[in-house]
């Protein structure tokens, strides 16, 4: 497990990383705060799903301190107030991992149950660390017939993951009374077609801004209810 989601961090950092091949691009007209996409091809990649990847980011202040951004995206009770995937349906962690000394820094294994109290067949891999230069908290959902061969002691490079996650960096003075802010970068990763040679349609594009678009108003809407 944990060797399944030091490669989902490692996958996360090299789906968001730019390059003269991989460019960001601005969407125009976006909701969100100037978001950007990315266009990927993943191609005989046995621990990353085939096809079309489109990633999406955008970054915008929050007047919070980043400790207090950080423990309300790690923790799984707050999770359906920001996650439109899980639609509104209860977190319940199933296993956790503690990595050193620092609160908040470990890794867990999260089950979604739906409205109705029914469980579906994918699980959430999560890892949160946190420190005084910044945050992260790194997610991606997993198949639950996978994750188990993984529990078993199966090879865990070849469990396909596509994960998304949040960067929190402080700005200005940070202690839990200060008034200072944070940097949220908000980063998803999407499978837009199985297909590798397919092209991506302006449907996948538009899609995916109203994703992250809705994603950024409701992490805002919450943050500004518990400060409050």
């Amino acid at each position: 497990m944990l060797k399944l989601s030091e490669r989902m961090v490692m996958s996360f950092c090299e789906g968001v990383s730019a390059s003269n091949a991989h460019t960001w691009t601005t969407l125009s007209g976006s909701g969100a705060d100037d978001v950007r996409v990315m266009i990927r091809k993943s191609v005989d990649d046995p621990g990353r799903p085939p096809g079309i990847v489109l990633s999406a980011a955008t970054s915008f202040w929050l007047p919070v301190p980043h400790k207090r951004v950080f423990e309300f995206f790690r923790d799984e009770h707050s999770r359906n107030e920001w996650d439109i995937l899980s639609n509104g349906g209860m977190i319940q962690e199933m296993e956790h991992i503690a990595i050193g000394r620092e609160t908040g820094h470990c890794v867990s294994l999260l089950r979604v149950n739906t409205v109705n109290g029914n469980q579906n067949n994918m699980l959430i891999l999560q890892e949160s660390c946190t420190g005084q230069t910044g945050s992260y908290v790194i997610y991606a959902p997993v198949d639950i017939v996978a994750m188990n061969l993984v529990l078993g002691g199966g090879d865990p490079d070849y469990v396909p993951i596509l994960p998304s996650g949040f960067s929190i960096l402080p700005d200005g003075p940070n202690g839990e009374g200060g008034s200072g802010g944070s940097l949220l970068t908000v980063a998803f990763q999407i499978l837009v077609d199985s297909a590798p040679n397919a092209k991506l349609s302006l449907g996948s594009v538009a899609t995916v801004n109203n994703l992250i678009a809705c994603s950024v108003e409701r992490i805002k809407a919450a943050v500004a209810s518990k400060k409050s």
